[in-house]
């Protein structure tokens, strides 16, 4: 029989990636290096696979979050050795903290090279080993039927725990020596070993899983809905399945309990006014007299943290029973007050309470208490934040959400930005999708995030971002397609960490503005047109509404740049929340 000649690294790669392509992989995210070559030609010679070349690793992988994020399928992310492994660290752990599968395929030296001093040389043995679902490391490839077979067999094993089992990060790692390139022959082989990196159907181990509930557990939270009639609903950000908003209405319009839609939750979009849900409560539940008439008996809990820390500092002081309803059993409870978790998913839950709960409410008040006090929020909301003078960092919510279409996207910076979102954000009859990275809540690769939601998704998406999270993340703008994502950046130029004039630091003004603040002169229209991005100083509200709108339609990233004043803007929210506090008072 005829052999052919390889290169070992390359076939070695290629079976991997087709593997991959098989089983449903789409994208992958590749920076240039020398040690990754072979898994750079392997990827490149995959058609099923599109491609996305960064020069910064760490917007690589970030980018890759986002274009994860949409569908919440896999993407690879590729890289050469050493620190270039550690550069895309930040975007594992925000994955593994939201369990979005990333596929990290990392270059290495062959074995015992760190320890002799090599170049561009670390230990790259489980290096993210605190935040990934598995690991494996392949060794030098050896091309052997049965060793391909077993790359195949368990390349797709660590895939499915990725997508599957217990989605989150999985992170392969290549030693690969010299030759990389592929007519840099190594070995000869039969046309029958060469044929096991073929393609083969694709599994689609992505689909979701049905959760498996706990029958006993199920069984009590039931019968303690039936038995109390002060309950709270809260839903917490997370990327629930399209029946959830449904089936949690109808849940709450049965047993008479509120639910407090955390401002990431979706629940406030789309809502076609369902007075039930409940958007203030952050401001409300600043009153003392609110909060002696509202105590819950029992509370579920949807999805993950809530943003709001007042509400969480709320919770943390009552004494009741309160549920964690989420479909890995994940714990998201800083307050450590839970009494159990079920693993379920939540739209089940809630379609299976509605068939079996027979509910008989005996204290009507209850969930009118919550309308009422939320209604009230809102009127004061309108005076003060959505008339506010420009420019306003807490009015700028509202007026995106008056503006922005029918099936778009909203990406939420860390920080200011998410917390503003939350507190001011209305419910609108719009149906959008909202995103965030609060798995780790960092301000780092907030930009690249967005850019690979908008590049997945084809919607019009809508960045609300502060200057430090900005500046943190210049680099995603170096995009080679940001001619065609459709991205526009509403920047708050605040000079500083606006956020920290909300901690206690502040009194201290000497040490706070020089270590807290951090102000900064920098010039965001020349740093941003160097890029090769539209920048735009916004002036009024009506210039903000034009150019709005033209960013949207021009399909581009544009960055749209509103300078505001700290100190301005915390007298503003003070203000708000002040008079909120009074009108419960009286």
């Amino acid at each position: 029989m005829k052999k052919l000649e390889v290169n070992k690294n390359i076939i070695w790669s290629t079976a991997f990636v087709n593997e991959l392509a098989a089983n449903g992989v789409k994208f992958a995210c590749i920076s240039p290096g020398s040690r990754n070559t072979p898994l750079t030609f392997a990827f490149d010679s995959n058609k099923k696979i599109k491609k996305h070349i960064f020069i910064d690793e760490r917007s690589s992988a970030f980018f890759a979050l986002g274009l994860a994020k949409v569908k919440n399928e896999p993407v690879a992310i590729v890289t050469t050795s050493g620190t270039a492994t550690a550069e895309i660290y930040p975007a594992i752990i925000e994955a593994y903290k939201q369990r979005i599968p990333l596929v990290v395929c990392t270059a290495d030296r062959p074995p015992g090279y760190f320890e002799r001093g090599a170049n561009q040389s670390i230990n790259q043995e489980n290096i993210y080993k605190n935040h990934i679902r598995a690991f494996y490391n392949f060794g030098i490839p050896i091309l052997s039927e049965k060793k391909l077979k077993f790359l195949r067999k368990k390349s797709f094993e660590i895939l499915n725990i990725s997508t599957k089992i217990n989605p989150g990060p999985v992170h392969f790692n290549f030693p690969f020596d010299k030759p990389f390139e592929p007519d840099s022959f190594t070995n000869e082989v039969s046309k029958t070993l060469l044929a096991i990196s073929i393609s083969r159907n694709s599994k689609n181990i992505f689909r979701p899983r049905a959760g498996k509930s706990n029958h006993t557990l199920f069984k009590k939270i039931k019968n303690d809905i039936n038995k109390y009639d002060k309950g709270l609903i809260i839903v917490g950000p997370e990327n629930y399945n399209n029946n959830f908003a449904k089936n949690i209405t109808k849940l709450s319009e049965k047993i008479n309990f509120p639910i407090l839609a955390d401002g990431t939750s979706q629940l406030r979009f789309n809502t076609k006014n369902q007075k039930n849900i409940i958007c203030n409560y952050d401001a409300f539940l600043r009153s003392p007299k609110i909060k002696k008439r509202i105590k819950p008996e029992i509370i579920l809990h949807f999805g993950r943290t809530i943003t709001s820390k007042g509400l969480e500092d709320y919770l943390a002081k009552l004494k009741c029973k309160k549920y964690l309803i989420n479909e890995f059993g994940d714990l998201f409870d800083p307050s450590n007050n839970s009494i159990a978790i079920l693993k379920m998913l939540p739209f089940l839950f809630c379609k299976e309470i509605i068939t079996n709960v027979d509910k008989k409410i005996k204290n009507r008040e209850w969930l009118s208490l919550f309308i009422n006090a939320d209604s009230i929020s809102s009127d004061i909301k309108n005076k003060i934040i959505n008339t506010a003078k420009f420019p306003s960092e807490s009015r700028v919510i509202n007026e995106i959400l008056k503006l922005i279409p029918e099936n778009s996207n909203i990406m939420l910076s860390n920080s200011l930005s998410v917390r503003d979102f939350d507190n001011f954000a209305q419910k609108i009859n719009t149906n959008i999708s909202v995103f965030n990275n609060r798995g780790a809540s960092g301000v780092d690769g907030i930009v690249s995030t967005s850019m690979g939601i908008a590049s997945r998704s084809k919607k019009p998406t809508v960045l609300l971002i502060g200057d430090i999270a900005f500046y943190y993340d210049l680099n995603g703008l170096l995009n080679e397609y940001k001619n065609s994502i459709p991205l526009t950046i509403v920047l708050i130029n605040n000079s500083g960490g606006g956020i920290f004039n909300f901690l206690p630091v502040k009194k201290y003004k000497q040490i706070f503005k020089k270590y807290f603040l951090t102000p900064h002169k920098l010039n965001f229209k020349e740093i941003v047109s160097g890029f090769g991005v539209k920048h735009t100083t916004i002036n009024n509200w009506k210039h903000f509404n034009k150019i709005f709108n033209l960013s949207i339609k021009s399909g581009k990233v544009q960055a749209l740049e509103l300078k505001t004043n700290t100190e301005e803007s915390f007298k503003l929210r003070k203000l708000f929340l002040t008079k909120v506090r009074q009108a419960f008072e009286n």
